[in-house]
């Protein structure tokens, strides 16, 4: 097997193998069994938006940015927004992944209260994964019936765009073309499971 360090050559484009590479490298991408949720937003919103300058930065040079906290202040800045204010402002909102949609849905909420309007919902990672059935959000068990995705789902009820930059089938072929047969195996195993119908 090839170390998490080592360039591979991928069946995948360029900036994906390096986006993920990246990822593995630095331990930000892990496999395990986690509870979400961290509310860690800061990190990739900043990196995001200077890697876009880097890139274009005619396009970027007057683009801020904002985050939200996971709890109002009522003292200093106050309230759940930091950053630029998202009065009369075009969104984009930039996560790392989803499965619901419950923040996307609670960001939608969050910046209509603030006066902007979101235009778009970018992660970096989609899993591909359908939404939770009722039984699995109360009891933790998969019903096996199919379902959209929460990307497809805050697309078809909000109308705006989604996107990602690297998928769960781009993590699968990254892990075939280092030789990682044991992660690779699980995510295909995943994806078998709760892979959505969009």
């Amino acid at each position: 097997m090839a170390s998490s360090t080592q360039p591979v050559t991928s069946s995948i484009p360029v900036y994906k193998a390096k986006f993920l590479q990246s990822c593995l490298s630095a331990n930000v991408l892990t496999f395990g069994t986690y509870t979400l949720k961290s509310g860690r937003r800061i990190p990739l919103c900043c990196s995001t938006l200077l890697e876009l300058y880097r890139l274009d930065p005619q396009t970027w040079s007057s683009v801020s940015y904002s985050f939200n906290r996971k709890e109002a202040k009522d003292h200093g800045e106050g309230g759940g927004i930091v950053g630029a204010s998202l009065e009369d402002k075009n969104v984009l909102v930039i996560d790392d992944v989803i499965t619901a949609g419950t923040a996307m849905r609670e960001t939608i909420d969050l910046v209509a209260k603030a006066g902007g309007k979101i235009v778009g919902f970018v992660v970096a990672v989609d899993r591909m994964e359908k939404i939770p059935g009722p039984r699995e959000r109360e009891e933790g068990i998969d019903d096996g019936k199919p379902r959209m995705s929460a990307m497809g789902q805050i697309k078809l009820e909000y109308g705006v765009r989604t996107a990602s930059i690297v998928t769960l089938d781009d993590l699968i072929a990254i892990l075939k073309d280092k030789g990682d047969n044991g992660d690779m195996n699980r995510l295909e195993e995943y994806r078998k499971t709760y892979l959505a119908t969009d």
